[in-house]
């Protein structure tokens, strides 16, 4: 894919996070990709990764992603967001708090064939537990 047809392809994918639409998000994968993340681990396949986005949007029905940067190198594609949720469904053993996250979030991609091979996501985990409760903490 050129960088215009990767810029239309994460456009498509942000109309799909905005309505929270995990098939759309979904067909946006080989059948055997990767994605690695701090709250789900390495998860494989689509129908595993398909499962993870439902989970997320049961425990954050109001999760909201907004892309904020996208770096194109051939196939790596590089991109940051700033994501917002309430916490309304179990997680982690916790039931919903309704508790407000805030996260910022870094994503890497390789693509192949216009298509996700591999996907990883960096954010601050911890930070996140402290903010759903989950973690104790005190700051300084």
């Amino acid at each position: 894919m050129d960088p215009e047809e990767l810029r239309r392809f994460f456009d498509l994918r942000q109309e799909a996070w905005n309505r929270r639409d995990p098939d759309a998000l979904v067909a946006g994968y080989v059948y055997d990709a990767v994605i690695e993340s701090p709250a789900f681990g390495v998860v494989r396949g689509r129908p595993a990764i398909e499962e993870q986005y439902r989970s997320w949007f049961r425990t954050f029905p109001d999760f909201t992603f907004t892309r904020e940067d996208l770096l194109i190198d051939g196939d790596h594609v590089a991109q940051t967001a700033r994501c917002t949720a309430t916490h309304s469904g179990e997680f982690m053993g916790l039931p919903g708090t309704g508790r407000r996250i805030t996260i910022a979030a870094a994503l890497f991609f390789r693509m192949k064939d216009g298509f996700i091979l591999q996907e990883r996501r960096i954010y601050d985990f911890t930070g996140f537990l402290m903010q759903l409760g989950i973690l104790k903490g005190k700051l300084r």
